[in-house]
């Protein structure tokens, strides 16, 4: 299987949500995917946006929307997401009974489906279940909080499935998420992972969307040498 071009997804949740619409602009030509980053204070402790603000934004960026689902009881929540004209629909398989059935519902939609792994959560009770889904979000931080140190251990759990695509009978991105930037992003390149969500690197940067030019360059060139 031939591993597809990197995926930089800058995570509005590093934004300046007082100016999300001119943050977003920010990073219209230069990013892949947006990033947002959906928290109930429930399932994570922290509360963020949620489906009026994605319904908000859709009219004003051409981007392709990556929703990840921090939140409890997203088989009620997560068609919505989708009927929003989200491109993927991320939620986490420790708050979800049957994912599968889920992935289902957003694929009829018209949404990709996205399984995310949290940091405390083995990825193997998983594996059987990912030919359901077109994405799967490998978190590198623990949910909930931007702004977290990288946790490269995590990284194994790219390699399983890295390995499962090799041998041909698994086709899906492979997202990161969590202390993405220059001094890490090779490393899960090189584990596999093939999509990244940026947050602090982004729009922390002086030039976001140099930062993201500069992101995308480095997971390629790994990309370009496997």
């Amino acid at each position: 299987m031939t591993r597809p071009s990197p995926i930089v997804a800058p995570s509005i949740l590093a934004a300046d949500f007082a100016h999300l619409a001119d943050e977003v602009r920010l990073v219209e030509q230069d990013a892949d995917w947006l990033h947002i980053d959906v928290m109930d204070n429930h399932f994570v402790p922290n509360l963020t946006i949620g489906l009026p603000v994605v319904q908000s934004l859709r009219p004003i960026t051409q981007l392709p929307f990556d929703v990840h689902l921090m939140i409890d009881e997203p088989r009620r929540w997560a068609p919505a997401y989708a009927d929003a004209g989200a491109y993927n629909v991320t939620f986490h398989a420790e708050a979800c009974d049957n994912p599968v059935a889920l992935a289902k519902d957003l694929r009829s939609a018209g949404a990709k489906a996205g399984l995310a792994i949290d940091r405390d959560t083995p990825i193997e009770p998983y594996l059987e279940l990912l030919p359901s889904f077109d994405t799967l979000l490998v978190m590198t931080i623990k949910a909930g909080f931007g702004g977290q140190r990288f946790v490269p251990e995590m990284l194994d759990k790219v390699r399983q499935v890295r390995a499962a695509q090799q041998s041909g009978h698994l086709e899906l991105r492979i997202e990161v998420d969590g202390g993405i930037a220059a001094d890490t992003i090779e490393q899960a390149a090189e584990a596999g992972a093939d999509a990244f969500v940026a947050g602090t690197a982004v729009y922390g940067a002086d030039d976001p969307a140099e930062a993201i030019r500069r992101l995308r360059a480095l997971a390629a060139g790994v990309v370009g040498h496997r």
